[in-house]
């Protein structure tokens, strides 16, 4: 009986051991890359090899381990979450942004930029605690569903950039989301989505105040943006908050060049990872003309870098982690 135990159990450690741990990944070289770049830095006898305190990895969240077309799905939260208080107080829709946004126009929301959006988002997101605005935000994924897929938006997760998140985090990394999405919003599903725990989410994120409210000390979400996390903010923040350069870094869009330029700058062994979106199939094919996570500079700059350009038609069989 011990034996037997033994044997199955051994058969068992084998099986896994030779397991894909990539398995909506085809076999391309992009796939290769990645293997090799973590068999090689998790090799105690390699000469690249770094340290598990070191393996840090940081992805940009729209785009890039989520979808975020036709425009981002925090945008159609705050949209649906402005028209649900405006049933209650009409006299909160001061400007024509805010009327359009009520009554679900995107098309005139996103004409008015990245000042509309923002003026969509302070007043759909403010004068509410923390933890009131997270309830809000769970129900409403509860509900709310995708105007093409139909899928629960924490279901439009990408399942190959899911599988790579828990690849990099069975090898030793600590993996970490840097998004210029919502941090409190982001909170809210991230670690059911991806095993990425709330500490280890960094976002954008409004004023906030200290208040007692009813005898209860509380964090209150005030009007206007503290903290922008895009661009260049994103290494500064990462540096802030972490502490530690990354030595991964996956993004989707010209938002991401700076994140992914400084981490693959470093010192040692590093790898960079654009998400390329090519698959107008399955998901949708954009990138240069978009302005929804418009790619430029990763598409011309990022192969010379030694980035692995994603190509998500060829390189993946699978896209959202709730449809196959």
């Amino acid at each position: 009986m011990t034996r037997l135990f033994s044997t199955l159990l051994l058969s068992c450690l084998a099986a896994t051991a030779g397991a894909d741990p990539l398995p909506s990944w085809n076999d391309t070289d992009n796939k290769d890359r990645i293997i090799s770049f973590v068999e090689t830095v998790t090799d105690p006898q390699a000469a690249d090899y770094v340290t598990p305190a070191e393996r840090i990895a940081v992805f940009d969240n729209d785009g890039t381990l989520w979808g975020e077309q036709p425009v981002y799905f925090q945008l159609i939260f705050a949209m649906d979450r402005l028209a649900e208080l405006a049933q209650d107080d009409p006299s909160i829709l001061t400007s024509d942004t805010l009327k359009a946004a009520a009554a679900g126009n995107l098309e005139a929301v996103g004409k008015g930029g990245t000042g509309a959006i923002l003026e969509v988002v302070n007043a759909s997101h403010s004068g509410t605690s923390v933890g009131a605005f997270q309830q809000v935000v769970a129900d409403w994924l509860a509900k709310a569903r995708h105007p093409d897929t139909g899928l629960p938006y924490d279901r439009m997760t990408y399942q190959p950039m899911v599988e790579l998140l828990r690849y990099l985090r069975d090898e030793g990394f600590k993996t970490y989301i840097v998004s210029g999405g919502g941090l409190h919003f982001m909170r809210v599903f991230a670690e059911d989505a991806y095993g990425i725990p709330p500490e280890q989410i960094l976002g954008s994120y409004a004023d906030s105040s200290y208040e007692m409210i009813d005898g209860t000390p509380t964090i209150v979400k005030s009007p206007g943006i503290a903290f922008i996390d895009d661009k260049a903010g994103k290494p500064v923040n990462i540096e802030r908050t972490i502490g530690r350069r990354p030595i991964f870094a996956g993004g989707n869009s010209d938002g991401d060049f700076a994140m992914l330029e400084w981490a693959t700058a470093g010192d040692g062994p590093r790898l960079g990872l654009i998400v390329h979106h090519t698959d107008g199939a399955r998901e949708y094919a954009y990138d240069r003309d978009s302005p929804i996570g418009r790619l430029n500079d990763g598409l011309d700059r990022g192969p010379d870098l030694g980035w692995v350009i994603v190509d998500m038609a060829k390189d993946w069989n699978r896209i959202y982690t709730g449809a196959r």
